[in-house]
């Protein structure tokens, strides 16, 4: 079994428990002879010599795993950052409500030390590919999360034609569409109404936002769909696209985006105690009646 020997430290920056946090990890890792290494962005704000920097995507590979420190935002700019690099995300909850960072501080350490005892498993999780095409121009991007389509700043309802597989689904006359993974699910997805999916089923799930119709209701298709959105010529109004909360693009309707499951995943490191139910139950107060405890 190979020795966890280094790990790199994602953290939200803005977060003054980031900070109050982080010098004890760096001692923890030094106890255990394991080398911590700190971003860029990281390393800019906090002034202790001899730490190892990672200054290149590329330095990824050679990490066991990443311990990313804030919330699920945090673990999505991670995942981002990551990209195809096969490195399992450690996410760690510092605050607000969080569904990815399944792990506390009060667990932290303990956490820490079954990783050291190789006491984890490692999970798949979907990443969307998304291709955005408009006036020659063509915008790829990955997503962990969702992708949300919308009349951006206008807040006017959006008509989207929503096809898969080269055959037409329908006409969505609402306040946007939501593509998302299983991941995702839990997230804007299911504000709007959306399914909760088991992150193992392998699917896509399409939500219409606040829907002109009742009938327009959220779809499951499989995760080998090639979904294909579209929008009629009138009224020439613009396009907002959010990749998972972070990115932003402006189209007119003239745009195409194409939505499909990507060559790679993102890697989350588990524990046989949390289970994804479990999650659901504590987080969410899923299966939990309004005056239950």
């Amino acid at each position: 079994m190979r020795k966890i020997a280094k790990f790199a430290i994602w953290g939200n920056t803005e977060k003054n428990k980031f900070w109050e946090i982080l010098p004890g990890i760096i001692e923890w890792a030094k106890t255990h002879e394991i080398t911590p290494y700190i971003t860029t962005r990281i390393a800019k704000q906090y002034k202790e010599s001899n730490l190892s920097i990672i200054t290149s995507a590329d330095e990824f590979n050679a990490m066991d795993f990443i311990l990313t420190l804030g919330g699920d935002g945090t673990i999505l700019s991670a995942a981002r950052a990551i990209g195809h690099r096969n490195v399992p995300i450690l996410g760690i909850h510092l605050g607000d409500l969080g569904f990815m960072a399944k792990v506390t501080l009060a667990d932290l350490y303990h956490r820490l030390k079954r990783v050291v005892k190789h006491e984890f498993s490692v999970s798949d999780n979907l990443i969307i590919a998304v291709e955005m095409r408009a006036n020659g121009k063509t915008i790829n991007g990955r997503v962990l999360n969702d992708v949300v389509i919308n009349n951006g700043a206008t807040h006017r309802m959006v008509t989207c034609l929503v096809g898969a597989d080269g055959r037409f689904i329908g006409k969505y006359k609402a306040d946007g569409v939501i593509v998302s993974t299983p991941t995702g699910s839990t997230a804007y997805s299911l504000s709007a109404g959306g399914p909760i999916v088991e992150p193992t089923v392998k699917s896509l799930i399409i939500t219409p936002i606040c829907p002109h119709s009742l009938t327009s209701r959220p779809l499951v298709v499989p995760d080998t769909s090639e979904i294909k959105i579209t929008f009629p010529p009138e009224p020439d109004e613009p396009i907002g696209i959010t990749l998972d909360g972070q990115i932003f693009h402006n189209f007119n309707q003239n745009a195409i985006i194409n939505v499909r499951k990507a060559k790679h995943s993102i890697k989350f490191i588990d524990f046989d105690d949390c289970s994804y139910y479990s999650t659901l139950r504590n987080k969410m107060g899923w299966g939990k009646r309004g005056e239950d405890d």
